[in-house]
């Protein structure tokens, strides 16, 4: 396993529960890289219906037997719900059109209007025109859970080498995959899974089978402690339409909502600037006045600080799982955006499947990694 953010421990502890023999390799430490800058979203309500959809609505259900049986306090999950807000009529009729289409794939969404909405989130503006209830969203620490699933891993048998790059996949003369050479020595194994996140694409040409994940920054905004007002993960309806978005410049779209140690976190903001870690002032001062747009208490509120942080990209805007028939034996999870957090529980849970020779509880095609390949060559 190749990365140990939290698609990589999701993956290491579903093989490991399986019966497989599991080795992690991280090249600096559990959850340093994406997973410490997610703010833990398990989202059902930014999602269209199709394969992305299919794959939330596994995990929601795989992240609730993980609470259960890991204990949700241990990562902090949170079923708190999902408000989209609409701030105009238009805005609102488009949000349930969108809500119609998931119930009819199974999600929970309740269209509300204004005095609904006062009712969900007393200190919301009062200028909205409705919205819909998300009941099934949820939230995590994502750092804390990535570490906890590791820990079960462990206890399954599973090694962790943090501080080790990967330098080179070794193959048989088929072309095989059939180990890496690490900066700690070399590993053997019959399956070498591309977890590496944001750095998927690296590694992923590393094996000679590349796949376009790309960089894609955001900021978030974390408040001092604050009493309980923000009962749950609240948006404005552009969010979405962001999510889905190819633009390559600056969008940004208010989410804000509490956590359990009582602060606030306000994003998000989205663009294509390669690794650039560079803050910038005009974008957080934006995502700060979009969030009191929404909650105008939060302009007595003080900052504690900011962060950034590279959602996996991937141009089409599915994440890139399964093995990969151009190299025999590398299989890639990795690729999820801004969603790894939320659709790790299922894809640690398909990856096993597939090690296992187990049919796979949903249909792997639509996230093919050779798919960008044979659609140039079509």
């Amino acid at each position: 396993m190749v990365g140990a953010g939290m698609v990589g421990a999701a993956c290491a502890y579903y093989c490991a529960a399986a019966g497989l023999r599991v080795g992690v390799v991280e090249r600096g430490a559990v959850a340093s890289g994406t997973t410490s800058a997610g703010e833990g979203n398990i989202l059902m309500s930014d999602k269209e219906p199709g394969a992305e959809l299919d794959l939330a609505l596994l995990s929601v259900r795989l992240w609730a037997e993980l609470g259960e049986r890991l204990g949700a306090d241990r990562f902090e999950l949170h079923a708190k719900g999902g408000v989209v807000v609409a701030r105009s009529p238009e805005a609102e009729a488009g949000l349930a059109v969108l809500a119609e289409r998931q119930r009819a794939c199974g999600v929970a969404a309740v269209d509300v209007g204004a005095a609904e909405l006062a009712r969900l989130e007393p200190h919301l503006t009062r200028d909205v025109a409705g919205g819909v209830y998300y009941p099934q969203d949820m939230q995590v620490q994502p750092m804390l859970a990535a570490a906890e699933l590791l820990r079960a891993a462990k206890s399954l048998g599973a090694t962790v080498h943090t501080g080790t790059s990967v330098e080179e996949f070794r193959r048989d003369r088929s072309g095989a995959v059939t180990g890496v050479r690490t900066s700690a020595g070399e590993l053997s194994a019959h399956w070498v899974v591309n977890a590496a996140g944001t750095w998927g694409g690296e590694v992923a040409a590393l094996a000679g089978a590349p796949v376009p994940v790309l960089p894609r920054r955001g900021f978030v905004l974390v408040t001092e402690p604050l009493p309980p007002l923000i009962r749950h993960k609240v948006y404005s309806a552009d969010y979405v339409a962001n999510v889905a978005s190819d633009d390559a410049g600056l969008e940004t779209s208010v989410v804000v909502e509490g956590t359990r140690a009582g602060t606030a976190l306000i994003g998000a903001s989205r663009e294509r600037v390669g690794f650039d870690r560079r803050m910038s002032l005009p974008v957080l001062r934006k995502l700060a006045a979009q969030a009191v747009g929404l909650f105008p208490f939060l302009a007595e509120v003080n900052l504690l600080r900011s962060y950034l942080g590279f959602r996996p990209y991937c141009p089409d805007h599915l994440p890139v799982i399964g093995p990969d028939p151009r190299v025999p034996w590398l299989v890639h999870a990795c690729g999820h955006e801004g969603a790894g957090i939320g659709l790790s529980a299922a894809t640690g849970h398909l990856i096993a499947q597939t090690l296992t020779g187990v049919a796979p509880d949903l249909d792997l095609t639509p996230f093919r990694p050779d798919r960008f390949a044979r659609e140039a060559v079509g």
